[in-house]
């Protein structure tokens, strides 16, 4: 993530503008925000995340400035929502359906110390996931330790797509699986998200996909071979969309493999060892890590793990989000929801 100063469109400058700004680090996601396929981004809801170091501070500034903004929590105080914030689901506080400068918004305020957690350890890979895609980020920080989170975020991510794609992919099939981390398990894309949302994601986005993740590749060509990275090439779609997509080819021996496995997050990690150890057979994660790395469904484990993470932080987001949002507005939420994906 870079660290320089960020030019907002006057939309995002006015939109901040109506909240404290004691922000660590800011960005705005979603179909409003990043171009999709098949999507008004008009009428669609804008995305924010809020990065704070004091929680409790800023929702008690927050509250003041805007209360309609808090369901029923709020008369319980600002440390109450603070708590309710960083204990509960993925330690993320949300407020939806929020008209502002005309257009709805839905914000999400988190501490630094939790968001930096996530990214690091995948301990819900609920903002750690988000990220792994491109953003619009609105204000960059100043933290050394996040920004390093942030770089360490992306190398997970890729360390973890290859671990799951075959010996040769196409550059779209790379990213497609990177997407795909946060959102397989997810079980709002049971009943809430279009079938076709990565590919609705990727697509639009190839040349921002490869410039958020050429540093990184670039680092890896012992174990991956991107011909478009050598080419250099300043635009992102064409090698996509041609009938004859650019192939690339990797490593996947099995020590291949347990370097990939080595460089996951602890949680990936630990659900690894856990579902490794079901039996009597009880063994240490780097023992583990070398086993998996030698078995032919290596990739079917990587992707089991990741998804059991992201189906358990997705369940209790979303159950604490009809807390935060109150019932009216989750009925709203949802029924958006619905629609889109029936459309």
């Amino acid at each position: 993530m870079p660290s320089n100063a960020v030019v907002l469109a006057p939309i995002f400058t006015r939109i901040l503008a109506r909240f404290p700004q004691q922000l660590n680090f800011c960005f705005a996601y979603g179909s409003a925000v990043k171009k999709q396929l098949t999507n008004n981004s008009k009428n669609n809801m804008i995305d924010l995340i809020f990065c704070v170091d004091n929680s409790s501070k800023w929702h008690e500034l927050n509250i003041k400035q805007n209360p309609s903004h808090y369901s029923g929590l709020k008369y319980f105080g600002h440390n109450f929502i603070s708590k309710f914030q960083e204990n509960f689901g993925a330690k993320i506080y949300f407020n939806t359906l929020v008209p502002i400068e005309g257009v709805m918004i839905k914000y999400g305020v988190i501490s630094t110390k939790d968001l930096i957690t996530d990214l690091l350890e995948w301990s819900d890979i609920y903002l750690a996931g988000r990220l792994h895609k491109p953003v619009e980020v609105l204000k960059n920080t100043s933290n050394s330790e996040l920004i390093t989170a942030l770089q360490l975020n992306l190398q997970s991510a890729v360390h973890s797509a290859l671990l799951m794609l075959p010996e040769s992919f196409t550059e779209y099939e790379f990213y497609h699986m990177l997407s795909n981390l946060s959102y397989a398990g997810d079980f709002r894309m049971i009943i809430g998200e279009k079938k076709n949302k990565v590919e609705n994601i990727v697509k639009p986005q190839l040349k921002s996909f490869r410039q958020l993740y050429k540093p990184i590749l670039k680092t890896l060509s012992d174990y991956v071979d991107f011909p478009n990275l050598k080419k250099d090439q300043s635009t992102g779609e064409d090698s996509v969309q041609n009938k004859i997509p650019t192939i690339c080819s990797q490593d996947i021996s099995p020590l291949a493999k347990l370097h990939h496995l080595n460089q996951l997050p602890r949680w990936p990690q630990k659900a690894l060892t856990r579902l490794w150890n079901r039996g009597s057979l009880r063994q240490d994660t780097e023992d583990v890590l070398r086993a998996i790395a030698y078995d032919p469904d290596c990739n079917e484990i990587v992707f089991k793990c990741i998804n059991q993470i992201v189906w358990k932080s997705s369940i209790s987001q979303s159950v604490k989000g009809v807390a935060t949002a109150g019932i009216f507005k989750s009925v709203q939420y949802s029924s958006k929801k619905l629609s889109k994906m029936i459309i």
